[in-house]
């Protein structure tokens, strides 16, 4: 049921800075200084490789004395303690994120037990983890778990769009499928409480169109610059789309069905899907928004839009594409039971909501994106 404390007042929130372009990395000393000089750097081992020793020299050379802290690959509390600890251990200062949002939940996290800011340096746009006072925090074995949430969002985001446009095309998409939930999801909770606990205000209503209108304007041409690894305008303008106004728009607008029913498919054990979802979870968050225009009533002309879209940047609209098309009703209403929990962000829609309909409306989020992929010839 959408706010039923009663809540009155707006509130938005957002970084302290945001900083985007190419080579940004080789100022991060500048941005950095203010929170000291000994940080604790989290990144797994193949971002560390991309930029993890680039950033290092930068920071060295800025006069930072850097600890190393090797991310494990889930954002789980056994991961977060352990890395906890390390910090501890070297008297770090503050707390440096570097690659996915896995990573940089944990990096969050991490900061927050201590008492400590963190910088996030986002290696890839895939996600809209890196703007927001929150971390979704997983089981070890990647099952979701809950949300985690800060008084303060984290101090600087540094977008190196040289770093950015270094990884797989398929990670843009995944941010790109990430994005389209933000407009979508802020609309159907617009008269709920959103992560601040006050209400959307017109200027995150404007965000969120805002990024549904880059999305659709630049999406696949900036899909195209990423293969080709070219950082253009429209590559800018979606890694901005992606990171900051998709973050900002989630975080201040509210979410809604897609991400509660993206929650939900963690629980279905199959393992082509957990390989999707880790570092992509845009993936299965595509298929979350079309179930989430399904339950919206969404016109045949709207959900082609989206089809289309989605479907152009290879991003994922029918079960079989998520690896489960053989997944049984048992199973779908395990994930539909999952996204109806209690607190789940489900709850922020003003239509009524029962895990029968929801049930119901993945499987018809399926059925539409089978009927599209027939008209459009795909096999």
């Amino acid at each position: 049921m959408p706010n039923p404390k009663g809540v009155t007042e707006k509130l938005f929130q957002s970084p302290s800075k945001y900083i985007q372009g190419p080579s940004a990395i080789q100022n991060a000393g500048k941005y950095l200084a203010s929170f000291g000089k000994a940080p604790l750097l989290v990144s797994d081992e193949l971002v560390f490789g991309i930029a993890g020793k680039e950033l290092t020299d930068a920071l060295t050379n800025a006069g930072f004395k850097v600890t190393r802290g090797i991310f494990g690959g889930e954002a789980s509390k056994v991961e977060i303690g352990r890395l906890g600890t390390l910090a501890k251990e070297n008297s770090v200062d503050f707390i440096v994120a570097l690659g996915g949002g896995k990573t940089i939940d944990s990096a969050k996290a991490i900061a927050d037990d201590l008492g400590l800011q963190v910088a996030v340096l986002p290696s890839t746009a895939s996600t809209d983890a890196p703007c927001s006072a929150l971390s979704v925090i997983y089981r070890p074995n990647g099952e979701f778990e809950n949300y985690r949430f800060y008084s303060n969002n984290p101090s600087v985001v540094l977008v190196d769009t040289s770093v950015v446009v270094k990884a797989p095309a398929r990670f843009l998409a995944s941010g790109i499928g990430d994005a389209l939930a933000t407009n979508l999801e802020a609309k159907s909770a617009r008269n709920s409480p959103n992560f601040g606990g006050g209400l959307p205000t017109e200027v995150s209503a404007a965000i969120g169109a805002k990024c549904e209108e880059l999305l659709f304007k630049y999406g696949r041409q900036a899909v195209e610059a990423n293969k080709a690894k070219a950082v253009t305008p429209a590559f800018e303008a979606v890694v901005e789309a992606n990171t900051l106004l998709s973050g900002l728009g989630f975080e201040s607008g509210g979410l809604a069905a897609a991400h509660a029913i993206h929650n939900g498919l963690t629980a279905i054990d199959n393992h082509k899907l957990h390989t999707m979802m880790h570092g992509e979870k845009g993936k299965s968050l595509a298929f979350g928004t079309v179930c989430q225009l399904i339950l919206d009533g969404a016109p045949a002309s709207e959900l082609d839009r989206y089809l289309s879209l989605m479907t152009d940047v290879g991003l994922p609209t029918t079960l079989a594409d998520l690896g489960i098309g053989q997944a049984t009703d048992e199973e779908l209403r395990r994930v539909a039971a999952l996204a109806c929990a209690p607190n789940e962000t489900i709850w922020n829609m003003e239509r009524v909501v029962t895990e029968e309909i929801v049930f119901h409306a993945i499987k018809g989020a399926d059925a539409a994106g089978r009927d599209y992929k027939v008209r459009r010839g795909i096999a």
